[in-house]
């Protein structure tokens, strides 16, 4: 859980959802992609948000998730979106 917790965005509570759905180092969540990790925690966890598919980019990509490109923003919220439908 403390290598998660060292990547960019990624704080206690998040790296213990993740670590609960089996993405339990920076490799596992690098390797899955955003997309693919915020589908495990929202079976797990329904309430997380478009707010999190961004932290999960964010920190595969090393950087803070309101730094990501408007482009990026656009093309996670359309799969946020998608699968709420």
């Amino acid at each position: 859980m403390s290598e998660l917790m060292s990547m960019t965005n990624i704080g206690k509570e998040m790296a213990r959802k993740l670590t609960s759905v089996g993405i339990d180092s920076p490799e596992k969540l690098a390797q899955l992609g955003s997309k693919q990790a915020f589908l495990k925690l929202k079976e797990a966890y329904p309430q997380v948000c478009l707010v999190h598919l961004y932290t999960l980019e964010g920190a595969i990509c090393n950087t803070e998730f309101n730094c990501l490109s408007e482009e990026k923003k656009a093309e996670l919220k359309e799969f946020s979106d998608f699968l709420r439908k």
